[in-house]
């Protein structure tokens, strides 16, 4: 009888306990590294065969050697990073113990943006034009040929942390002076007017086996710089924007070479053009209930379905799907406890608990009515809760 699989689970934060519950329930071993100062976060225990907690700020060589020297007692057959932050070192563990995966060539697709725009590109499919901060001489002549407004973007950090927009070529050259040796890890892009749009996918045997699109309200960019009211919602799925980006969407993850896992995948459309320009893509489940939006649409959890590809690989069966629509409206909230009690419509699925955040989560068959809600609550939202704090320029730290 062969033994069950060992998953090694890596997390920096505290997040998916639903990967990890579905993998005990397909009778694999589950183990988790994270970090001491994680030790009494709400992890899955009676799903975990084991935790180990190390401390924070490890070299990569220190991973290594914790995860080998843990390796002499454990058998490990897969490694997966819950975190954005912990994939590097899932992808170098893997070709350092020799484990099936996504190594650390192909992550670099979905971690460093400026590979995955130049791959994008290469395929065809259309990107903001974008240079690499390195030549001096390449900068001066991208900021002669491409008019501003720009981005400055690091090319391996999430959401739109670390971002900063240029309005003037003599902008830039102090932020560049600022960063040193990081300038290189760096790109620069036009700043594109436009609505953004994401989609979320399960992807199996490299093929693409659901997909759901969804429209943001502002610009994550604009709300995480500005403040302001976080919403995102279903497209209607017989729509134009949607049956093109699911088309976008499978030509970019069959280009970036994705076989198994999860993609939270973002694009903007121009407010000049109206193209559909690729932003950015992550092998991930995305951030701000986008889990929790797609299952309250579908029935589809990504953290189960994630564990399921992971584990089953080409042998996943996506369940029935259903074909409602959802939403989500969060904000930075005055309050610690924002009282949302005045909020009764009999749309509203859940209704998220978290300090100093306002948050509701909408369950419809119809995608109009969603939008609508999410209008009339975001005005509400800005007078009743909503606060600001500065714009992230690094990593959070919980």
């Amino acid at each position: 009888m062969p033994q069950p699989l060992t998953l090694l689970c890596i997390a920096s934060y505290e997040k998916g306990q639903e990967f990890m519950r579905e993998a005990k329930r397909l009778g694999c071993q589950v183990v988790l590294l994270t970090l001491e100062k994680r030790r009494e976060a709400n992890w899955p225990h009676e799903s975990l065969d084991d935790v180990f907690y190390v401390p924070e700020n490890l070299s990569l060589q220190q991973v290594i050697h914790a995860v080998a020297y843990m390796a002499r007692a454990v058998r490990i057959d897969r490694i997966v990073a819950l975190d954005e932050y912990d994939m590097e070192n899932a992808a170098e563990l893997r070709e350092h113990m020799r484990i099936p995966g996504m190594g650390a060539t192909t992550l670099r697709y979905f971690r460093d943006k400026l590979a995955m725009r130049e791959r994008a590109h290469e395929e065809g499919i259309l990107v903001p034009p974008f240079c690499p901060v390195l030549n001096y001489d390449v900068l001066l002549e991208f900021m002669a040929r491409v008019s501003p407004p720009w981005v400055l973007k690091p090319r391996s950090e999430a959401s739109a942390i670390g971002i900063r927009k240029i309005e003037r070529a003599d902008d830039l050259w102090p932020l560049l002076d600022q960063l040193g040796d990081r300038q290189s890890y760096h790109l620069l892009e036009k700043f594109v007017p436009g609505e953004v749009y994401h989609v979320d996918s399960v992807i199996a045997g490299g093929k693409t086996v659901f997909s759901e699109v969804h429209k943001y309200g502002e610009p994550p960019m604009q709300v995480s710089h500005g403040g302001g009211i976080f919403s995102t919602r279903t497209l209607k799925r017989t729509s134009a924007e949607s049956k093109k980006l699911q088309s976008i969407q499978r030509n970019l993850q069959k280009a970036l070479g994705f076989v198994a896992g999860v993609a939270h995948t973002e694009f903007i459309r121009a407010d000049k053009d109206k193209h559909f320009y690729f932003l950015e893509t992550s092998a991930r489940v995305g951030g701000a209930y986008i889990s929790d939006l797609v299952e309250t649409a579908t029935g589809i959890n990504l953290w189960r379905g994630w564990a399921r590809v992971e584990v089953l690989g080409e042998k996943y069966k996506l369940p029935a799907v259903r074909r409602d629509y959802a939403g989500v409206i969060l904000t930075l909230a005055r309050q610690e406890h924002p009282d949302l009690s005045a909020y009764g419509d009999p749309e509203i699925a859940d209704r998220p608990s978290k300090k100093h955040h306002a948050g509701l989560i909408l369950k419809s068959p119809d995608p109009e009515r969603i939008r609508e809600l999410l209008q009339s609550y975001g005005e509400r939202f800005l007078t009743e809760f909503s606060a600001t704090e500065p714009p992230p320029l690094e990593k959070p730290t919980d």
